[in-house]
């Protein structure tokens, strides 16, 4: 059986709680802190983090490279288990531990993630989307602003 670790993603740092010893452990989110994370896990571990708008990319990169299997669950998802669970409680330290509970329970899918390229593509496509709804927007405060103001 897979040893189930649960990783709260935060901006600054990535809480990590080990699902079979229930050891905690935080390390900076950059480089060197998932370095050496990635010296504490074991290619037979089973990594489940939080969709994070992105800021889980960086990590799930680096454990997919190292053969790590990782899933990424929905926020909501965990939110409602932990709900069920009757924790209401919220820190990094409990995050990664509900995160490790919830795979324990649910047993997510590991999934491949995107290459690099699909990644770019993919930023790329949002940041069209961002822009293009902006200029919409902006097209309808025009049509409604006041001749006075329109150019």
């Amino acid at each position: 059986m897979k040893r189930l670790v649960g990783i709260d993603v935060a901006k600054a740092t990535l809480d990590v709680f080990n699902g079979s010893g229930g050891a905690t452990f935080s390390v900076a989110n950059d480089e060197v802190g998932i370095r050496e994370l990635l010296g504490q896990l074991k290619p037979t571990d089973f990594v489940i983090l939080e969709a994070t708008g992105g800021l889980e990319t960086p990590v799930a990169s680096a454990l997919a490279a190292a053969a790590i299997a990782v899933a990424i669950v929905d926020p909501r998802q965990l939110r409602d288990f932990t709900r069920a669970t009757g924790r209401l409680a919220k820190t990094d330290r409990l995050d990664a531990e509900a995160l490790a509970r919830f795979g324990e329970a649910v047993r997510p899918e590991a999934r491949p993630l995107a290459n690099e390229q699909a990644q770019a593509l993919e930023a790329l496509v949002t940041r069209r989307r961002q822009l293009v709804e902006m200029l919409t927007a902006e097209k309808n405060r025009r049509a409604s602003a006041p001749k006075s103001f329109a150019p």
